[in-house]
């Protein structure tokens, strides 16, 4: 049919065109279903990131010879009891916290007024102005204030929406959990049907390890940011610094983003003690930067080992890519995604190498 390769791959390539322009003109038709993957995503994704956190704890109770049923709701009783208690403990201590920083909040622009017009008189500051960057900056701050009450009024059908995101996800996860406790250690078997007999084996040893390098890496980074926030919270104590548990808590969250992450983290703490006092601000990046350096050169290589093999530079890079074309979810992704993937190809290449060689023979 074809005279040439030439010809073969003009005709995909057009075809794939073709196909690509038609589906931007059917996109109310894929519209429903768009919909439908977004509503689930995140109760999907949550459902993963617990079941590989927590899974363990159910083959531990099962090797006790209780039916795996019986195990998981086990599980699910002394879970929802240890993050109940948790919430009952600390859940009012943020509340009174996030109140005292609200109510504080006047005092803060107080301060902050008073360290703009300490620096609009020092003597560097009028060699700003006259290289013309207070008006860029006074630009960009009046373009900022304008987007953001424009944002206000849309900023109701966001809050509506969130509230509707997170009670159908606390509404479906726990079910979705459930038959992925009961079900998923027969996912491999059950993926492996549709492979020929001769690649079974291979395959399921790479369905193996990708959830072996998925779960080490989510289970040893859950309890690294949870050091590292407790660790943060104590150092913030000691200092006297105000609002230390909420502050402590922003930076155990934002720790999963590697390298990143405690640089966002630690702003709000960094800008808290400056508003304080330079000493605190000081004392606040000092305790910042040694918790870190904790994290970096004893409870990641312990806990999490060298199990993802993979270049500060390859992550940094994944995280620029990843944070512009997802924001925080993606940066958040970027790395257990990268990890597995490369694991699968890894082993999708050891697979074709192994097929190759036995057809030689």
């Amino acid at each position: 049919m074809f005279k040439s390769k030439l010809h073969f791959w003009t005709f995909e390539i057009l075809m794939i065109v073709v196909i690509v322009y038609i589906c931007t003109k059917l996109s109310f038709f894929f519209e429903p279903l768009f919909i439908f993957i977004s509503t689930l995503f995140f109760p999907f994704l949550i459902s993963i990131f617990l079941y590989f956190l927590l899974n363990p704890a159910v083959n531990l109770i099962e090797r006790a010879r209780i039916p795996r049923t019986l195990a998981i709701l086990i599980l699910y009783i002394v879970f929802i009891g240890v993050v109940g208690g948790l919430i009952g403990w600390i859940g009012p201590m943020i509340v009174r916290q996030i109140n005292q920083l609200i109510n504080h909040i006047p005092d803060y622009v107080h301060t902050s007024k008073k360290l703009i017009q300490d620096l609009t008189e020092s003597d560097w500051f009028v060699w700003i102005q006259q290289q013309d960057y207070l008006d860029k900056i006074n630009k960009s701050v009046i373009s900022w204030v304008t987007q953001f009450t424009d944002n206000i009024t849309s900023g109701m059908q966001t809050a509506i929406s969130i509230v509707t995101s997170i009670t159908i996800t606390i509404i479906t996860v726990p079910f979705i959990l459930f038959y992925m406790f009961k079900d998923g250690h027969k996912f491999p078997q059950a993926v492996t049907r549709f492979i020929p007999a001769a690649y079974r084996q291979e395959s399921l040893n790479i369905i193996k390890e990708t959830a072996e390098t998925l779960g080490a890496y989510i289970q040893g980074q859950t309890f690294v940011c949870f050091a590292v926030g407790m660790l943060t919270f104590i150092g913030f104590l000691i200092i006297h610094l105000p609002y230390a548990l909420l502050l402590g808590l922003i930076i155990a969250i934002t720790n999963i983003i590697p390298y990143l992450g405690p640089f966002i983290g630690a702003a709000p703490a960094v800008i808290v003690g400056l508003l304080d006092s330079p000493t605190k601000a000081l004392l606040t990046v000092l305790i910042v930067v040694i918790v870190q350096q904790i994290d970096g050169n004893l409870l990641s290589p312990l806990i999490i080992g060298k199990r993802l093999d993979m270049h500060p530079l390859t992550i940094i890079v994944l995280l620029l890519v990843a944070g512009n074309l997802a924001g925080i979810l993606g940066m958040i992704l970027a790395v257990p995604v990268y990890a597995v993937a490369k694991t699968v190809v890894i082993n999708l290449y050891r697979l074709w190498r192994l097929h190759n060689n036995a057809k030689k023979i």
